[in-house]
């Protein structure tokens, strides 16, 4: 088994029994996860992998947050405590941390009806306003100016022309650099056109999961089970992981958003957080720019030849091309 956990050293932090069984779980992208099985039951193990995520004692705060989720109701699962009391077990200089296993499924946007949206809206806010009841408020204060998070085209411009000579120098050319060239290309005019429309400023900052997404989410049956993956806990403005959440739930494969269930959500949402119709549809407007301005997939593939994002890219990038065309449309489904 590749990057095989030390569960030997492991397991005796904890009162977990002794290993039986260890899988990898193949979902996510950047950290590690396996469905471990010992003699006292069944559970997931994370490795902590990624390095800006990894600090023991960030870690720990987020599991800290979970734990007041649980206690109020929000699924969640929480991580189980070692021998020591400690939720962070660190061997070989790696951290690690053992949950209970959730017999559950992912579920996209495409498999939810109308009234599985709403619900799935109201889950997000209900997060939100849990959060804002468990997390310090003297946080807020040193929280990272949103402004900072509006992305200068200028930049875009330059690192455009620097992925397009990556794709000119790729050998053998493929139906991939076809696709990322057509792309940028395509982009880069769109940015021409648009430039004036970069946000001046961002929403009000609150508490946030980070990175909510279907991989991040599992079901029983038809309802939410728990939220997971809590590594990218902080605050950033609110309204807009709701957007992002909705960008990624409910894209289609043509990169359409799927606008009649994405009213549904955003209605659920806008009730349980208490946001309003203007903060939906001004973060609308700076994840649409994001949207625009934004590469990762192409730099991962070119600069890192990393390709596990590239099955993503098809739908990704052609949701920022309809975005811009159905602007007003999209505003609407957020708002109304």
């Amino acid at each position: 088994m590749p990057h095989a956990p030390p569960l030997g050293a492991l397991l005796r932090q904890y009162t977990a029994g002794s290993p039986v069984a260890c899988e990898p779980v193949d979902q996510g992208l950047l950290n590690r996860g396996y469905r471990l099985c010992t003699t006292r039951g069944h559970y997931f193990l994370k490795h902590h992998f990624d390095p800006e995520t990894a600090d023991p004692a960030a870690i720990a705060r987020q599991h800290r947050a979970t734990q007041r989720l649980a206690d109020l109701g929000v699924p969640v699962a929480p991580p189980l405590p070692g021998r020591d009391g400690r939720t962070v077990a660190v061997v070989g200089g790696h951290a690690y941390a053992l949950h209970p296993w959730i017999d559950g499924r992912h579920r996209h946007g495409g498999q939810l009806t109308a009234g599985q949206c709403e619900r799935l809206g109201a889950l997000l806010g209900v997060v939100h306003a849990s959060l804002e009841r468990v997390m310090p408020e003297h946080a807020r204060a040193r929280a990272a100016d949103p402004r900072a998070e509006s992305a200068d085209p200028a930049d875009t411009f330059t690192l455009i022309d620097e992925l397009l000579g990556r794709v000119r120098r790729h050998r053998p050319a493929d139906s991939f650099d076809e696709l990322a060239r057509h792309r940028l290309l395509e982009r880069r005019a769109l940015l021409e056109q648009h430039s004036g429309r970069r946000p001046a400023r961002g929403g009000s900052v609150g508490w946030v999961h980070g990175d909510f997404h279907p991989f991040n989410l599992l079901y029983k049956g038809d309802a939410p089970a728990a939220i997971v993956d809590w590594d990218r806990l902080g605050l950033r403005p609110r309204a807009e992981e709701a957007v992002r959440a909705a960008a990624i739930f409910f894209v289609r494969p043509v990169g359409a958003l799927d606008l009649p269930k994405v009213r549904a959500y955003a209605r659920a949402y806008r009730r349980t957080a208490g946001a309003t119709p203007s903060q939906l549809a001004a973060a609308v407007h700076r994840v649409w720019w994001e949207r625009l301005n934004d590469f990762w997939m192409l730099r991962w593939h070119y600069e890192r030849g990393d390709t596990r994002a590239d099955c993503q890219f098809p739908a990704t990038s052609a949701l920022a091309v309809w975005w811009t065309r159905e602007y007003d449309a999209v505003c609407e489904a957020f708002a109304d």
